[in-house]
């Protein structure tokens, strides 16, 4: 068997393992954890890394986290603010030994004008989050005031050398654009974007150059049937790859925090495989403030120090990995320690769950499940492992890898001849459900042949289903999301 095939058939079940094990779950990070149902401000849903692959930027990295999870694009009046007490964070590991060695960290401010009216005699505080139209970078028709800052930390994320990063303007405060209210606010169906645009900033990262960020809503860029999944898989598993199911979350917007930055300000000099996750982080103290006053945002009191409360780096990770009990354990872990969790790997659960729904597709029988040990817990020889890699979980991209052009991609990644995609970092339009849920029924087990040539640890007759090829329904392509930087859609107006 030739490297090229090996390396696709190992990324498959990467694809499987680091993806989740098994897709067919919430949609991927969605209020995974008990926790996060009660804190969807810093619920992290969604974490991508790849090659940017828009013209003339094939030599930096977009990395982008998804919080605030189901946004229904009519929630006013405050919308979705991100959380001013909180601290958000993209973390890269770019020597394989588990901990950060470079982190980006974000910070919010969220201001009232106090905008008022004369009623009556009195001046009255206006109830809504905008007065009038909106355009430009924070218009006095603007009530409300979210700006950001950031912070590139070197080393350890709390102990490492801190820099506070500016614009190339000099500025380091960032205005948020509001998110996307309705047609009329921002003068038409084009309008947000064009007012959206202008909160995109170039940044300067010192000696390795000068990079971009975008901090503000989104549409949805996750996709899956999650509905039918839902409901004991109801669907077709062998059906249509694409237009066989609806996606669900086409009505809902995200928040995200996307940054792009040069190559050599993410990788070490020497090793090209770089890993990466987004994580938020909470005050360990907090008090009900009973009388908060004519403020907003006062609600609360906290202090002390930060408390790691969502972890996201793969896909679907925590929804069908991790047991329930262990959910919050795993989302304040850090990837160093991520060798607790082993079992879930070994002897995964969700498998069997197929097998009871649809007895035709049986569940592979090799345990412990070895073949999903490497590939979980360090990345595929040849493809995205690094050289001294110590086990740990996160998105891993092999910077060495040329970026596939929008109009060339797979949506099935490195599983469709395309190493520039999935499990090989992680790009918008990337199909993680239907690679996954593939692989997790023995996909690579399958393709291995009777001698075992890939060392995987199992074998054809271990994976009686490992063949077919099972989807979701959903598929989409580079060419339904944007192809320039911050690649994701402009969310929906609230007046869809």
């Amino acid at each position: 068997m030739n490297n090229l095939k090996r390396n696709c058939l190992a990324a498959m079940i990467s694809g499987l393992v680091l993806g989740g094990v098994f897709a067919p779950a919430q949609a991927s990070s969605h209020r995974e954890a008990p926790f996060l149902t009660n804190a969807p401000k810093v619920d992290g849903t969604d974490f991508f890394m790849f090659r940017s692959y828009a013209p003339d930027r094939g030599g930096y990295v977009t990395m982008i986290a998804d919080f605030i999870p189901f946004q229904d694009p009519q929630g006013g009046p405050h919308f979705y603010q991100f959380d001013q007490n909180a601290l958000y964070e993209i973390h890269v590991d770019n020597d394989g030994d588990a901990k950060e060695d470079v982190s980006f960290q974000f910070r919010f401010k969220n201001t009232s004008k106090k905008t008022a009216l004369t009623i009556g005699g009195k001046s009255v505080l206006i109830p809504l989050i905008n007065s009038s139209t909106i355009s430009g970078v924070n218009p006095a028709s603007l009530n409300v005031r979210e700006t950001f800052t950031i912070d590139m930390v070197k080393g350890d994320r709390r102990g490492g050398t801190r820099t506070r990063l500016a614009a190339t303007g000099g500025a380091t405060e960032f205005d948020k654009p509001v998110d996307n209210i309705g047609d009329k606010v921002f003068g038409g169906a084009s309008g947000y974007e064009t007012y959206a645009n202008k909160h995109l900033y170039d940044i300067a990262l010192g000696a390795c150059g000068t990079g971009r960020v975008f901090v503000g809503q989104r549409k949805e860029p996750f996709y899956i049937a999650v509905g039918k999944i839902f409901d004991l898989f109801n669907l077709n598993p062998l059906g249509a790859e694409e237009g066989g199911n609806k996606n669900n979350l086409e009505g809902k917007n995200i928040s995200s925090i996307a940054i792009e930055v040069p190559i050599a300000c993410v990788t070490n000099g020497k090793e090209p495989v770089i890993g990466g996750y987004a994580t938020a982080s909470m005050r360990q103290g907090r008090l009900l403030n009973p009388f908060p006053g004519t403020s907003i945002n006062n609600a609360v009191k906290e202090g002390g120090g930060w408390s790691q409360v969502s972890r996201v780096g793969m896909p679907l990770v925590n929804e069908v990995i991790i047991g329930l009990d262990d959910k919050d354990k795993f989302n304040t872990s850090k990837p160093r320690n991520d060798g607790q969790f082993i079992d879930y790997v070994t002897n995964p659960a969700l498998p069997a769950v197929v097998e009871t729904l649809f007895p035709a597709a049986k569940a592979p029988t090799n345990f412990p499940r070895n073949d999903l040990v490497t590939v979980f817990l360090k990345g595929l020889p040849g493809v995205n492992q690094p050289a001294n890699v110590v086990a740990s979980e996160m998105l891993r991209l092999n910077t060495s890898i040329e970026p596939t052009a929008a109009g060339a991609q797979n949506a099935l990644g490195v599983a469709g001849g395309d190493n520039a995609g999935f499990p090989n970092g992680r790009r918008p339009a990337d199909d993680v459900v239907d690679v996954s849920l593939r692989v997790a029924m023995g996909a690579l087990c399958a393709l291995t042949g009777n001698t075992d040539t890939l060392k995987v640890g199992c074998k054809p007759s271990d994976a009686p289903a490992g063949a077919l090829p099972l989807t979701d329904g959903v598929r989409k392509s580079a060419a339904d999301f944007q192809g320039v930087f911050p690649y994701l859609n402009t969310p929906l107006p609230g007046n869809n």
